[in-house]
């Protein structure tokens, strides 16, 4: 079967599981990644780590499957299968035996000693009598939204034809071509937004984020930087007090540069002093550690958008950034200086989908940015609006072909079961018959489908 590599839909934590064994022990050096992988892993992984935390001996993988109920079982393999990967469980079964694990020596002993001694903070935020004027919660959030508007400004200039308002920041366009959301063709004089870009401009502000930092570590080592060690400082970055002054001289060489690029993305502001520069990390850093996912709680304070019944949107905004967006598919008609107005029409709602936008990326933009007196309205978005999209949508597409494979033939129902709940976990499950034990998944994650299957039979064999 053909190779097919994944990157737009991995997790942050699927990045840390595919670094080699060496890098990924070296991270447990550290007992604020240990923390923040930990906090990556889902309820029941996380309880099998705090159970073995304490016990030394190797635990047999008959006796793991003890502790959940039998109707618990696909979550337990797949808990289990994160916690190999991300080498937090270590096989050390001997050859036709029982399969058994132990936890991670370093790990272990990290954890054990966070639990004695509480964790604390990273490093020591500077004296007051050192640092300048500091800025307040509000000024730093502020700074944050405003350093990351301009980030994706760029993005959307490139998508309106207009060009960028500034000369595009090469480290960002650099970024942005490595998540395929610009071209990068060298015959080419300026870049071009593409489909993936489109619809990156539609995805909540976290998801956004923890694309572009994970192109960022993927890029690391082409700008002569260890990525294991950039993804421990990332890890370590979300412990910081946001607000708090921190000493550049504290960090090494490769830190630094990562803080004076992190600042462009606005999980940071670097300030000069007389003699020393110090960093102060917003919010979008502390997320970092909070949640490894694509969902944060940093997101927007309040919705902006109201759309009625007959098709016309009202923006209450005074963003360039939400304004430009809202101009991917809306015909924008007037602006003021907090008011957009425009309207849904089928010519520009037709033109976002040849931009790669589809309609369900629409309606769930409108939704979720609803402005606070439309949002407790159910529906948010009237139907006769979202029902047209949908059929403006169809009238387009009538016939959708995906690249998919189909896996049938399952040794057990227990090893089927689990592959459905691996392929559903990565949104790449396409329809499944337990009948018949055939499963379709996304030609896209097929490959880490059949990883998953390959380690699933192998585990089956060795217990047999």
């Amino acid at each position: 079967m053909p190779r097919l590599r994944v990157v737009s839909r991995a997790t942050f934590m699927d990045m840390v599981a595919s670094l080699p064994a060496s890098k990924l022990d070296r991270l447990y050096d550290s007992h604020w990644t240990c923390q923040a992988i930990l906090r990556s892993l889902t309820p029941l992984a996380k309880q099998y780590v705090m159970r073995m935390l304490y016990i030394d001996a190797p635990i047999p993988n008959k006796s793991l499957q003890e502790w959940v109920l039998p109707d618990a079982t696909v979550k337990h393999k797949v808990a289990i299968d994160k916690l190999e990967q991300l080498r937090i469980l270590v096989d050390v079964s001997e050859r036709k035996k029982e399969v058994t694990y132990r936890l991670n020596p370093k790990l272990q002993n990290q954890l054990r000693s966070v639990l004695k001694s509480g964790g604390g903070i990273p490093r020591d935020p500077m004296p007051s009598s050192i640092v300048a004027r500091l800025p307040t919660a509000t000024e730093l959030e502020n700074y944050a939204i405003q350093q990351w508007e301009l980030v994706i400004l760029q993005l959307v200039n490139s998508a309106s034809g207009e060009g960028p308002t500034a000369p595009l920041n090469k480290f960002i366009q650099h970024i942005f071509q490595k998540a395929g959301l610009l071209t990068s063709r060298e015959n080419e004089t300026t870049s071009r937004i593409t489909e993936a870009g489109f619809q990156f401009l539609l995805l909540e502000r976290s998801s956004q984020l923890w694309q572009i930092i994970r192109e960022y570590v993927s890029a690391a080592e082409e700008r002569g930087l260890d990525n294991g060690e950039l993804i421990g400082f990332l890890l370590e970055l979300g412990f910081h007090i946001v607000g708090e002054p921190y000493n550049m001289n504290t960090l090494t060489g490769m830190q630094q540069k990562a803080v004076e690029e992190l600042a462009i993305l606005g999980l940071a502001r670097v300030q000069q002093g007389m003699k020393d520069r110090w960093f102060i990390p917003t919010k979008l850093a502390a997320s970092l550690s909070t949640n490894l996912s694509e969902s944060s709680s940093w997101q927007p304070t309040e919705g902006f958008v109201v759309v009625e019944t007959n098709f016309r949107v009202y923006g209450y905004t005074s963003s360039k950034l939400q304004t430009e967006t809202l101009r991917l598919f809306v015909r924008l008609e007037y602006q003021l200086p907090n008011l957009v107005v425009g309207s849904l029409t089928k010519e520009s709602i037709n033109s976002a989908f040849a931009s790669g936008i589809n309609a369900e990326q629409i309606i769930s933009f409108l939704q979720k940015h609803a402005h606070p007196h439309v949002a407790p309205k159910v529906p948010t978005v009237p139907e006769t609006v979202s029902d047209q999209i949908r059929l403006w949508e169809t009238d387009r597409n009538r016939l959708q072909l995906l690249p998919a494979y189909v896996y049938e033939d399952f040794p057990s129902m227990d090893i089927f079961q689990a592959v459905v709940a691996y392929a559903r976990d990565i949104q790449g499950l396409l329809w499944e018959d337990a009948s018949t034990r055939r499963v379709v998944v996304r030609g896209e994650l097929h490959e880490d489908v059949r990883s998953f299957l390959h380690r699933q039979n192998t585990a089956s064999s060795q217990r047999k």
